[in-house]
């Protein structure tokens, strides 16, 4: 039998930790001296307690820990539980990075001009096009990609021509930002003419006019640019008529280093 002390020096568990595992029923000691309350574990219990640890430093709650060690010698649950956990992991380092790349961003323009004006907007018109265009409800903005596989899956066969300029672009048809489920359409300017897929319709887009302005490096930078735009539009005397949309001159199917995107944020306007 191991004193509390030593038993807490072998499995690197704390003895305030090891007396609340006690408490809550998570790990147990083996015997409690009735005349002194001290408590004495087994050496057998040394797995049990390398299982906590390790679900912990996964970064699962006790209370989860408790349901997991029930399953523990049941692999395809315990799969079941660590995969959820794994995309849970997954998602939070998305948004750390974007979170991280956001801060670099702030840090890096600290001291430059904060008005917007480095951004230099301009009036123009995006040309009537013929385009391949898929459009659907998706669960967030950042899965937009999931619309351009799409679109190469399944018009692949058809060794489709890409018109010059392409207009790689996806329009964001929702009248206001949505934390979820936002209704985007990505576009692809084509010559020829092809045949509808299940995703992909083939169509003629008319021409529009809209206040846009370019800018190089990661999409952390579009709220900035939004407001280069906002004020544009104010100061010219135009109203927005339409949903945004961006052109993507240099896309991430191009390229993995984020400060070499080059995007046109575009907003259709019309005098007021």
């Amino acid at each position: 039998m191991l004193k509390i002390g030593d038993f807490s020096k072998l499995s690197r568990i704390s003895i305030r930790m090891l007396r609340h595992y006690d408490e809550i029923g998570l790990l147990v000691p083996q015997t409690v001296d009735e005349w002194t309350g001290y408590r004495y574990y087994s050496e057998s219990q040394l797995p049990l307690a390398a299982r906590i640890q390790a679900l912990k430093e996964m970064g699962f709650g006790l209370s989860v820990i408790t349901e997991l060690l029930k399953v523990y010698g049941d692999p395809q649950s315990l799969r079941e539980y660590l995969q959820l956990r794994k995309s849970e992991i997954l998602d939070q380092a998305e948004k750390t990075n974007r979170q991280l790349r956001i801060l670099e961003t702030t840090i890096n323009r600290l001291g430059k001009d904060e008005t917007g004006m480095e951004y230099n907007v301009t009036l123009k018109e995006i040309p009537q096009r013929y385009v391949a265009s898929v459009r659907q409800v998706i669960p967030a903005y950042e899965q937009e990609g999931t619309l351009w596989q799409q679109m190469m899956t399944e018009t692949a066969p058809q060794k489709l021509r890409y018109a010059n300029p392409c207009y790689s672009m996806a329009v964001f048809h929702d009248a206001e930002h949505k934390e979820q489920t936002p209704d985007v359409e990505i576009q692809m300017a084509v010559e020829g003419k092809y045949q509808n897929t299940e995703h992909v319709v083939f169509q003629t887009v008319p021409a529009v006019q809209v206040a846009s302005a370019i800018y190089q490096g990661s999409y952390d930078q579009v709220t900035e640019v939004n407001r280069a735009v906002a004020n544009w539009v104010r100061d010219n005397g135009y109203v927005f008529s339409g949903p945004m949309f961006c052109i993507y001159h240099v896309s991430p199917a191009q390229t993995n280093n984020p400060e070499e995107l080059v995007t046109e944020v575009c907003y259709p306007v019309e005098k007021s």
